[in-house]
């Protein structure tokens, strides 16, 4: 079997004193993980559930003129593969990116994997914090797709836990367009979450998928609509 070699590795900006991190970048053939420390965040070869965060906020806003989707966690570019298959031409999708480094990957070393999706010309990529670009919109996005951390209880930056309390889901909700959706991956379910949602005003439903089409672990998709 063919040996990990790390490739690179990146801090991960801290809000919160003490919260800083370091990704690493670690190649096999031409398998690809990041890992935070012992817990890999991310697999090439499992990108299901990260799939199905895109096409299932998708079907939940259906046909819209410019739809406008905001993507919080590039990733491996799963999601945002999946996005740009299924939305329109004249779609704006915006990534953020907290870490530099992983667009960097993204254009280098993974580049096989992203297969050109940041160059599409409906991508703008906004490197910093998703929860402050959502605190700042009012009404701008169709769709919000989530998938940061390990899911809504901040495994990588206990700061992220300011997306999935109330005040971040409120933020969220005034951030979406009138039947906009707010969809957040999740690698388990959380039925304190599930009440959050619901308390907040949204329409919340809970869907589990695989991690590798009908295998691998199961994952926990939220599709939160605004009324």
């Amino acid at each position: 079997m063919l040996p990990w070699i790390q490739l690179d590795r990146a801090t991960i900006p801290g809000a919160l004193p003490g919260e800083e991190g370091e990704l690493r970048l670690k190649q096999r053939g031409q398998e690809f993980s990041i890992m935070l420390g012992t817990n890999e965040l991310m697999n090439s070869r499992l990108s299901g559930s990260e799939e199905a965060l895109a096409t299932l906020a998708q079907e939940k806003i259906g046909k819209r003129a410019k739809p406008s989707m905001l993507i919080g966690g590039l990733g491996m570019g799963f999601t945002l593969r999946a996005a740009l298959a299924v939305l329109p031409e004249d779609a704006q999708v915006t990534v953020a990116e907290l870490v530099p480094a992983v667009v960097d990957w993204a254009r280098g070393p993974m580049a096989p994997v992203f297969k050109g999706c940041l160059d599409d010309p409906r991508v703008t990529i906004f490197e910093g914090d998703v929860s402050e670009l959502i605190r700042s919109s009012t009404g701008a996005f169709d769709a919000i797709l989530l998938d940061v951390d390990n899911g809504p209880d901040g495994l990588t930056r206990a700061s992220n836990d300011r997306l999935y309390n109330m005040a971040g889901l409120y933020a969220a909700r005034s951030a979406l367009r009138p039947g906009g959706v707010l969809a957040v991956w999740s690698s388990g379910p959380d039925a304190g979450f599930t009440r959050r949602l619901k308390e907040v005003g949204f329409q919340a439903d809970v869907v589990n998928t695989r991690a590798n089409g009908k295998r691998g672990a199961k994952h926990v998709i939220w599709l939160a609509a605004k009324g």
